[in-house]
């Protein structure tokens, strides 16, 4: 009989979660995803086959519109892959469009969908299509590495700043941070690219990663003032340009860090939190920035519970000064001091705007980023003819950027002719909305986004517009679980799924972006959303003070008390709740 260990005795350590072994024991991501994928017994891949997959872009996934039926019928799941495509900065020429919508249709389902994150993602993937259509895809000089995984993912950037001589800049450090903090395994070429393995030479090393990569992913973006549509805050990296007076030289950039969106149902230490201002940096530090941070979160992350391990709760549990003398030990020279700056609005800027060197950028509205049917033919008449790039915003539309004079009546032409030339003419509302996949293909989520969006905005377009407020900008995001992927925490109206056809929803969340929002009403009825909110509607448009966003006013008015604490999102009650940083302008 084993006597019980002293009272004083220190805590074991707890164990790390099963993904930490999966990766060491990967050989740098491969694992058996080779064998795995020649398996004709099943069309999809074993369980730590999927994880490592992650990494290569790759997700399995099943229509779970079919699952009922194919039980039934005693077949295996409708299974299927999602690859996403990473695109820093969110631009991609017109002949790398083209081949990607010829691909959806040899490869995929026969659409496109531009992410929350500036990537491209091709569903329905039958697993034998698989490995040719992620080739095709290096074809044209994109790729899939990282797109996933613990890991930092694509690297998005402002595509349309009012300040768009910075532009350029902007988009190289995005494609600059993207490069060097990629992964540096073989396997990636080796698995998808190659007709065979790599053989001799030495082995494989992860310079930055190690064998076990990051405790869980890392998103950086790049914003320029005053816009924030890439939601600055809500990525563990970021970095706010900031130029000088003429707002044609980039000075530098403040360094956010610290942001991230997902949790758990009434798992109250899980939580939204917005990123914290670490300091500034000059434009030739950005990189070296980019990895210490990175290179923090990878040594000090919590690889124990998973739903612990984002940066954010690193910096919560050891706090923002800890974090930077960390960082700045790491990088052998002090940060500076916060410059000022002003965010206005998250939402993309529609229509013609000219650009410099009298080029001009059409953004087109694409609800939920889903491109298909006639709109997808639409483009593709469009990219054949076009000269300049296509740009994909964070808000999941489509920019015909680099239009030049010469071109633009054929560029309007071909808008007019497809009658996208009204597709912006929507409310201001629709504008302003967002989803995520979710239902069938997403094996997380517990009720409709993407499919379900349409309706809920026009729904509640009946109020706005009785209300009189159909150009207004109100942000309206939806998700069918807490995840966070659509960015809902952040929008003035959220809906969380909770269940099928049922939803948590939040509102306060200022309209650039720097405050959350807090649940209003837990498990909502889809018939009871337009009751709930049309009288909020309208008491807005009666009683808002001049420049009074939605978000604003619906704190005023007492519907919603924001205390930054993880109990403005959870059902449950903290007792002591952590402090969730609302972030100030500097």
């Amino acid at each position: 009989m084993s006597l019980p260990p002293p009272a004083n005795a220190p805590a074991a350590p707890k164990p790390l979660v099963k993904n930490e072994a999966i990766k060491a024991e990967s050989n740098f991501l491969r694992g058996h995803i080779l064998r795995d994928l020649a398996d004709p017994t099943t069309g999809t891949i074993t369980e730590d086959s999927s994880l490592l997959t992650k990494f290569h872009g790759i997700y399995p996934q099943d229509d779970r519109d079919l699952r009922n039926q194919r039980r039934k019928e005693n077949k295996e799941k409708a299974f299927s892959f999602m690859a996403r495509i990473r695109v820093p900065g969110g631009v991609c020429t017109p002949a790398q469009w083209l081949a990607l919508d010829a691909l959806a249709d040899s490869h995929a389902n026969g659409t496109l969908k531009i992410t929350t994150r500036q990537a491209f993602q091709f569903h329905g993937i039958l697993k034998g299509n698989l490995r040719p259509a992620i080739k095709a895809v290096n074809a044209q000089l994109l790729d899939t590495l990282a797109a996933c995984g613990d890991v930092n993912r694509n690297v998005m950037a402002n595509p349309n700043p009012e300040q768009s001589a910075l532009h350029a800049e902007t988009l190289r450090l995005a494609k600059a941070i993207s490069d060097h903090l990629s992964p540096r395994t073989r396997a990636y070429h080796e698995i998808w690219v190659a007709d065979e393995l790599v053989a001799g030479g030495e082995p494989d090393h992860e310079p930055l990663y190690g064998p076990t990569y990051l405790p869980r992913k890392f998103k950086t973006v790049i914003a320029i003032p005053p816009s924030n549509d890439v939601d600055i805050y809500a990525h563990d990296l970021g970095f706010i340009a900031i130029a000088d007076d003429s707002g044609k030289k980039l000075l530098g950039f403040n360094v956010t860090v610290g942001g991230g969106l997902g949790m758990s149902h009434n798992q109250i230490d899980t939580y939204p939190r917005l990123a914290d201002i670490l300091g500034f940096c000059t434009v030739d530090q950005v990189v070296d920035v980019a990895e210490k941070v990175m290179l923090v979160q990878r040594d000090y992350g919590d690889r124990t519970e998973r739903k612990h391990a984002r940066l954010k709760y690193t910096i919560a549990d050891r706090g923002i000064v800890w974090f930077r003398t960390e960082v700045e030990k790491r990088l052998g020279y002090f940060l500076g001091s916060p410059r000022r700056f002003e965010f206005t609005s998250t939402g993309d800027r529609y229509g013609w705007v000219e650009g410099e060197n009298g080029h001009a950028h059409y953004t087109l509205f694409i609800m939920s980023g889903r491109v298909k049917d006639a709109l997808k033919a639409a483009l593709r008449e469009i990219a054949t003819a076009h000269t300049g790039d296509f740009r994909l915003t964070a808000n999941q539309n489509l920019m015909i950027a680099g239009v030049t004079p010469a071109q633009r009546p054929v560029i309007e032409a071909l808008l007019k002719k497809h009658q996208l030339d009204g597709a912006n003419n929507a409310s201001g509302l629709a504008l302003n909305a967002m989803s995520c996949v979710a239902l069938p293909t997403c094996g997380l989520a517990l009720a409709e986004s993407e499919r379900y969006l349409p309706e809920l905005v026009k729904n509640l377009e009946t109020e706005i517009e009785a209300a009189g407020l159909r150009d207004d900008a109100i942000t309206l995001r939806i998700t069918g679980c807490p995840n966070g992927c659509g960015r809902p925490y952040l929008s003035e109206i959220g809906f969380v799924g909770r269940a099928p056809g049922k939803y948590n929803v939040y509102l306060g969340a200022a309209f650039n972006g720097s405050r959350c929002n807090t649940l209003y009403k837990p498990s909502v009825l889809v018939a009871d959303i337009v009751p709930l909110l049309g009288p909020i509607i309208h008491r807005y448009a009666l009683e808002r003070t001049k420049g009074e966003s939605f978000g604003d006013f619906t704190i005023r008015a007492g519907y919603v008390k924001h205390t930054g604490t993880p109990a403005d999102f959870h059902e449950a009650k903290a007792e002591k709740p952590a402090v969730v940083a609302t972030p100030a302008t500097a």
